[in-house]
């Protein structure tokens, strides 16, 4: 029965000291990648771990150490033994959490395995009984040389990979070292009954009390450390979630607290740190927002959906898209709503960009549309009267043919200026191209036509500029001192324009017996898309013409 007692609490502590060695390992990794503040925080939690672990493991066994006399622990020495086997652990990972060169390592585990031997002799020595209790120096050696070289083989170990595979590695060598350590310090103890029986004092510890109150402070040490761990892990998974640009967001229940990861506070323009709560919302979303996030909300808390909904911020125009799920417990209770939050503002801009586009491409069209009808029909009407005024087809070509190339012309400017607009003065320069440049002389201040005024203005030129080379000031290429004169300018307040052509140098001018094309055109569309009126002075010594129009857009037909 005595044996049987000593291998259960041995097997036991071994377990012990394994699972300690595994979760402080795994902290200590935490230790390694934080900084500041949260790298002592990291650093105690492993170490409490550590040396909890390897105290509880200590006193475990000692339950198996029968003396053959009635054994209590002093209670001040047995605390001093938790203290040094924590504090060596803090100081091993704090020096292995350094920049990994092997004299650190070395040096960390020399730190823990003297942690480890000195929290079993004071643990030792707390150990009050009328037995007398000797040592064997060399074993005592012996133990000490185990704990050293198995801690330093245990941190080399868990420094070599991350893995899994590697920390299982050096837990069990690192629990194979405490355990180690203990039973060879046991073997070289000597125990010699007393004589006398002696008095233990009353106000030490009973050991099974004592085992008692270890195993459940070590069972939650280690349990507070896992759950430290799967908070860590829990921490992972949000900032690999943040990288992604998603945010995460929590909603507990039943009271409905709202936690927000650092990327979801930052799509909701919050700084960090600032309190936000559930209610707060109504003060970033838009009021018809605010009711369907009600209803929304609501469905999903009844379990009739996921979350699903958009929202647009106010205060930056930041459009976000809200999903999440409701998780309950293993009854079926509701704990808490949780999910993601995307920024999907450019999908937005998108959205609104494409539907501008197609607006934009529908006026367009129509506008070309209309364009297309009204370029028809002014080559119609064209085409109409220049056959009454020609007895021939071959006639009916010489007319028409510069006529529509005229038109072309304009319709080449105004394309070049996007089919919105064309300066009057590069109107008349188009229809002198073929003429020397001193037989034009051009002045007026900067106006701008828009596209049916501008085809009407550049037929107008057009046929004043033939009517000057069949008749005129530009008829005769030999003569010296042909020349037209194009000035222009507001004439009243009215905004009207009047553009003066008068032609001198040429041939004596007779007024026709009728009406012709030109004129015909003139009058036509001066009062039409320019909004005008027109007059024809046929002088002797030169043909003057005055138009009056309005600039700007023409009425549609």
């Amino acid at each position: 029965m005595h044996l049987h007692a000593v291998s259960v609490f041995d097997g036991l502590s071994f377990l012990v000291a394994v699972f300690a060695a595994w979760t402080a390992l795994d902290l200590f990794q935490q230790v390694r990648s934080h900084q500041g503040g949260a790298r002592l925080g990291w650093l105690a939690t492993a170490a409490t771990a550590m040396g909890g672990g390897v105290w509880s493991m200590h006193f475990i066994a000692m339950l198996g150490f029968d003396p053959g006399a009635p054994v209590r622990y002093d209670l001040p020495l047995t605390v001093a033994s938790f203290v040094l086997a924590t504090v060596g652990s803090s100081l091993a990972f704090l020096i292995a959490a350094g920049r990994a060169d092997r004299r650190r390592m070395i040096l960390a585990g020399l730190v823990m395995g003297a942690g480890i031997c000195a929290m079993h002799y004071i643990g030792m020595a707390a150990l009050r009984t009328s037995a007398t209790l000797t040592y064997t120096p060399a074993l005592v050696v012996l133990s000490a040389v185990i704990a050293l070289f198995a801690s330093t083989a245990a941190l080399f170990a868990v420094n070599q990979d991350r893995s899994p595979l590697w920390r299982l590695t050096a837990a069990l060598v690192l629990g194979l070292a405490v355990a180690g350590m203990h039973h060879v310090a046991m073997a070289a103890l000597t125990v010699t009954p007393a004589q006398v029986a002696a008095t233990l004092d009353p106000h030490g510890a009973p050991p099974l009390m004592l085992a008692v109150a270890v195993a459940g402070v070590t069972v939650l040490i280690l349990f507070l450390a896992l759950a430290v761990a799967m908070v860590n892990q829990r921490d992972k998974l949000i900032a690999i979630i943040d990288a992604g640009g998603v945010g995460y967001w929590e909603l507990a229940l039943p009271g409905q607290d709202l936690w927000l990861s650092g990327r979801a506070r930052k799509y909701l323009g919050l700084d960090r740190g600032e309190p936000f709560g559930a209610r707060d919302l109504a003060k970033k979303l838009k009021p018809e927002d605010m009711v369907r996030r009600t209803e929304t909300l609501e469905r999903a808390l009844r379990g009739d959906g996921d979350y699903a909904a958009e929202y647009q911020i106010r205060d930056s125009g930041r459009w976000l898209q809200v999903r999440g799920r409701l998780i309950r417990s293993r009854s079926g209770k509701p704990v808490k709503l949780a999910g993601v939050i995307t920024d999907v503002t450019d999908r937005h801009q998108a959205f609104a960009a494409l539907a501008t586009s197609e607006h934009r491409q529908r006026l367009l069209i129509n506008e070309l549309n209309h364009r297309v009808k009204n370029t028809l029909a002014t080559i119609q009407s064209i085409a109409a009267l220049t056959a009454r005024r020609s007895s021939s087809v071959e006639d009916f070509m010489r007319l028409f043919q510069p006529r529509l190339i005229a038109l072309s012309d304009t319709h080449n400017l105004l394309t070049a200026n996007g089919w919105e607009r064309a300066r009057l003065r590069d109107l008349v320069l188009q229809e002198f191209r073929p003429y020397a440049e001193d037989q034009l002389r051009m002045q007026g201040p900067d106006v701008t036509l828009e596209s049916e005024q501008a085809l009407s203005m550049g037929l107008i030129l057009h046929e004043l500029v033939t009517n000057a080379a069949k008749y005129g000031a530009l008829s005769n290429p030999d003569a010296a001192g042909g020349r037209v004169d194009v000035t222009w300018g507001e004439v009243d307040d009215d905004g009207l324009i009047v553009l003066d052509w008068v032609e001198s140098g040429g041939p004596a001018v007779t007024a026709p017996t009728q009406s012709g094309f030109g004129s015909r055109l003139i009058d036509t569309s001066v009062r039409g898309t320019l909004r005008g009126t027109a007059t024809i002075d046929y002088a002797q010594d030169g043909l003057r013409c005055r138009l009056k129009f309005q600039p700007g857009a023409a009425p549609k037909t």
